[in-house]
């Protein structure tokens, strides 16, 4: 099913998320009584949607569905979502969005980093007076956003592995994908990678999923490997790491996940895994030559976005104000090459 079957309804949810103020969840530590913590006053821009990242990837989500359909007819009234962009992204705001990631050197580490980053590269690529506005407004959280990379990664001796935000090799690869980085700090990012990685076999994979994963260890790690491997090293590489992917052997991150409760938030993380997971299958599937592993992550693939689509549009906030955004990666991530 092509991403434009859903553009109206993924615009229409994330219109109403990223304006909505409340229920919040603030991740800011309050050091006194008489700080301002109301979510407006904190994030102008990114006050939506439940949580920052949130906020940050359902605007992510507008700009790139405005970008492929935008005036077409599955889109084709996007007043609505530019008159919310405009509201939003404007240099004042992204000046205070900025300000808070430098004051507050952990926040949003590495995962909502990575999707402002995204953000910006989608208004870049959006074009036009409207795009170049936009990103341009974002150009000092990029800039923010770069120097915390290049501060930390030096100290980030060991990635995190588990199936949740903090996960290196989700953010990481997403971050290499917008091309918003410095040369410096990119080059950092390709080697800390290489570094965490490149030595990993036998995945084990048979500890997935965790209960409240939205993302697949074993997948999020091969797919930031394939970016920057060459395709020969990355297959060989990959059949190291998943084993059973080429023996015909049980390899559960195949195997689309069961949600016994999708209004539970944590829960429904796995509403997610089968979307993120959908994604990841098909970029994987895409970097291998023909041959039965390459058709094991394509099926796998259609069985996770299919079991995950029914659940984005549930009128349930829990789900609501994020899964869209993990439907479009999928579904915009072509199947094959």
């Amino acid at each position: 099913m092509p991403l434009s079957t859903h553009a109206a309804p993924f615009v229409r949810l994330a219109l109403a998320n990223i304006t909505r103020e409340y229920p919040n969840f603030p991740a800011h530590l309050t050091l006194s009584a008489d700080e301002r913590v109301a979510p407006r006053s904190l994030h102008p821009a990114f006050y939506g949607a439940y949580d920052w990242h949130s906020s940050v990837h359902m605007h992510w989500l507008l700009v790139r569905l405005l970008r492929r359909h935008g005036g077409t007819p599955a889109l084709p009234d996007t007043g609505p979502a530019v008159d919310a962009l405009d509201r939003h992204l404007t240099a004042e705001n992204l000046a205070a969005e900025a300000a808070y990631l430098r004051d507050h050197p952990s926040f949003e580490r590495p995962y909502g980093w990575a999707w402002l980053l995204a953000l910006a590269a989608e208004c870049r690529a959006c074009g036009g007076p409207t795009g170049a506005r936009w990103a341009e407004a974002l150009a000092p959280a990029v800039a923010a956003v770069d120097r915390l990379l290049a501060d930390w990664l030096p100290k980030a001796t060991y990635p995190v592995r588990h199936g949740n935000h903090p996960n290196s090799a989700f953010a990481l690869g997403l971050a290499l994908d917008s091309g918003e980085l410095s040369a410096t700090t990119e080059r950092a990012v390709r080697e800390r990678l290489l570094s965490w990685f490149t030595d990993d076999h036998d995945a084990p994979a048979h500890w997935e999923p965790s209960g409240q994963d939205f993302l697949s260890p074993a997948l999020s790690e091969a797919d930031a490997v394939r970016r920057v491997l060459p395709k020969d090293e990355f297959a060989a590489w990959l059949d190291r790491f998943l084993p059973a992917l080429g023996s015909g052997a049980p390899c559960p991150p195949l195997d689309v996940p069961v949600v016994s409760d999708h209004a539970d938030p944590q829960i429904g993380h796995l509403l997610g895994l089968t979307l993120s997971r959908a994604a990841a299958l098909r970029s994987l599937a895409g970097a291998l030559p023909d041959g039965p592993v390459r058709d094991r992550l394509s099926a796998a693939a259609e069985e996770h976005l299919a079991a995950g689509l029914p659940a984005v549009e549930r009128g349930d906030f829990t789900t609501d104000h994020w899964l869209a955004t993990f439907a479009t990666l999928a579904l915009d991530q072509a199947p094959g090459r």
